[in-house]
């Protein structure tokens, strides 16, 4: 039409109708709620669930004005590495001391390793950590883990002394009595359960040297189970879902204060790699037995030789 309004296209601003998922529709009417479909659910029970790989938190299992108890879980650092920015225990102190003292910080007086859970003191203040570090080994009466291990032990107790040295590397091995940089170290062990191939050990210790318990273990011929730096080499498939390494208690006898004692129990997962080992042992025997029966039977059926 000539001299007339040129009609403005559908769905365009100025045009009473817009586009929708359904069509065109008038503007400004609100759409109808999706109904959520079976993919929708899926998508959401997914996002549910916790990320593969994230850490159990770490429990605060005793406090009082000078310190504070954590049981860590395993794969938690207790100081952050140099460059990394991940969270730590020490953080996780920290934030309980502001809580307080808001201008207050947790400070360390011991470590147990990433890998290794269970329970780890922090001092509430620089003068309580200054008390503590004074005398340490004097004022820790008891340190007390749990070690699930490889093999079955030959005995109900026994005491591992040797002399430790650590390489460049971060590494820790046997050294000689003699041989310079070298450490003593003992501890004390006791059985608490062997079977299927595995001993679940209670360590005592009375000394306190880096990898202690995991070097001298592996070096009696029984790696902690899990161990991917001591332990033996192993397919992917047979490896634990965790160093099997666990700090249960530990106490603590200052000078002037009552007696402190922090627990924690074995973790589930000890128990339950004992009962993987023994399903694993009877799946292997279970065909085992198969195969040789089927070599019996190819046996008696092959015709003799001529």
């Amino acid at each position: 039409m000539r001299g007339g309004k040129r009609p403005i296209p559908e769905g365009a601003p100025g045009h009473p109708f817009t586009k929708s998922r359904d069509g065109l529709m008038p503007r400004g009417a609100k759409l109808p709620r999706a109904i959520k479909g079976p993919r929708q659910e899926e998508t959401k029970a997914r996002t549910a669930l916790p990320r593969k790989g994230r850490l159990p938190p770490a429990k605060l299992v005793y406090e009082d004005e000078e310190i504070l108890g954590y049981d860590k879980p395993s794969g938690l650092a207790v100081i952050a590495p140099d460059g990394s920015r991940g969270r730590c225990l020490l953080d996780i102190a920290t934030e309980q001391v502001k809580r307080r003292n808001p201008k207050g910080r947790a400070a360390v007086v011991h470590r147990i390793d990433r890998d290794t859970s269970g329970i780890v003191v922090f001092a509430k203040s620089a003068l309580v950590k200054k008390e503590l570090m004074q005398d340490w080994d004097a004022i820790v009466s008891e340190r007390l883990y749990v070690a699930l291990v490889e093999g079955e032990m030959d005995k109900d107790s026994g005491v591992l002394v040797s002399w430790l040295k650590e390489d460049d590397s971060g590494r820790v091995r046997v050294a000689k009595t003699e041989e310079r940089g070298a450490k003593r170290a003992t501890t004390r062990w006791k059985l608490l359960r062997s079977e299927n191939g595995r001993s679940l050990v209670e360590l005592s210790l009375e000394t306190g040297r880096k990898h202690q318990i995991r070097v001298q273990l592996a070096s009696a011929g029984h790696p902690v189970v899990g161990d991917p730096r001591y332990g033996p080499n192993r397919s992917s498939a047979d490896e634990a879902s965790r160093l099997c390494l666990h700090a249960t208690a530990i106490e603590l006898c200052v000078p002037g204060h009552k007696e402190r004692r922090i627990e924690s129990p074995v973790p589930e997962e000890f128990y339950i790699e004992l009962r993987r080992a023994a399903s694993d042992r009877h799946a292997s025997s279970s065909v085992s037995r198969r195969a040789a029966g089927s070599d019996e039977r190819k046996g008696r059926a092959s015709p003799r030789g001529k």
